[in-house]
């Protein structure tokens, strides 16, 4: 299920002393100029690659009059990774600004279409093929799309379904939408930045173990069945699931936009996943705004793809 077949529920509107920013971000041709032009549409002041150079005196300065959508990507003037995660860092520092980062992504396939149909050069790689910029901006993107709060992957979206992508997340009604974020990680790892709430599945029996179900991860049907056998589970999750449906109508009756919920196991693979898809499964059926991410299969099949590249490159040498 994709936020494109979840219905919106807003919150009231945030307080006045909270500026609000969104980072618009992501490889090019995934689609960043339409979310900012739909962001535009729906009342937000918009400023296309602004130097981060500049963003400190821009946010030092008058108060925002409206909410503020910043668009940066690799072609901003003084653009880095490290320098784009520090302005992150100073916008989540202040207690006056609400921040989100919103991150247009697209499979390398898309994108390779994108780019032979418009018959543009990519930005890293202007005198090389599409596909060569392409592969370097995701890798340098890594970082950067750990740290988002919104994910929207345009892979398969016309222009006018990532419009009603973002103004899902972003449009005003009787006042503004509650995002719910969750996520899986490995605590071997660490703690992903900024959760609201953490649950540890450690507990839980650990398909690690079954030979048949080692190199499977909790979104497949066998592992699934294989954790909720777990006479353990089931009390779990709804207790759980009881826990964040009494808190979220509070959430948003208090303002809040955002809310990051994780689930931690060992290896991040089985037991996280397969409670964060089956959270995410009964909060979306139940009319919530729900994004869900997996950060140590992202980070695999990250690396699965760059081990191709390079043995693909090492074929060609």
């Amino acid at each position: 299920m994709t936020t494109s077949d979840l219905r919106l529920i807003q919150p009231p509107h945030r307080s006045d002393a909270e500026e609000r920013i969104v980072l618009v971000t992501g490889p090019s041709g995934a689609g960043r100029s339409t979310a900012i032009n739909a962001l535009e549409d729906l009342g937000w002041e918009v400023i296309e690659n602004i130097p981060l150079s500049l963003l400190p005196r821009l946010i030092d300065g008058p108060p925002l009059s409206r909410p503020l959508a910043l668009g940066i990507d690799v072609r901003n003037r003084d653009f880095g990774t490290d320098a784009l995660i520090e302005a992150i860092d100073r916008l989540v520092a202040r207690p006056d600004i609400a921040e989100q980062v919103l991150y247009l992504d697209c499979s390398e396939d898309e994108l390779v279409r994108r780019y032979s149909e418009t018959r543009r050069r990519h930005p890293l790689a202007p005198a090389d093929s599409p596909l060569t910029g392409i592969q370097r901006e995701r890798e340098l993107l890594i970082p950067i799309r750990a740290r988002a709060d919104i994910l929207i992957d345009s892979t398969g979206m016309s222009p006018h379904d990532l419009r009603a992508e973002v103004e899902a997340w972003f449009a005003p009604g009787e006042g503004r939408m509650l995002g719910i974020t969750i996520q899986s990680f490995s605590y071997k790892r660490g703690l992903p930045r900024g959760l609201d709430m953490v649950f540890d599945c450690r507990f839980l029996r650990n398909p690690h173990w079954d030979a048949s179900l080692r190199q499977k991860d909790g979104r497949d049907a066998t592992v699934e069945t294989f954790i909720a056998a777990d006479p353990q589970f089931q009390p779990f999750f709804d207790k759980v699931h009881d826990l964040v449906g009494f808190l979220l109508p509070a959430f948003r009756a208090e303002g809040k936009s955002h809310l990051s919920i994780g689930f931690g196991c060992t290896g991040g693979q089985h037991r996280s996943v397969a409670m964060t898809e089956r959270l995410a499964k009964a909060l979306a059926e139940e009319g919530w705004q729900v994004s869900k991410r997996h950060r140590e299969l992202e980070r695999r099949a990250e690396a699965e793809t760059r081990a191709t590249d390079l043995a693909r490159q090492g074929r060609d040498a």
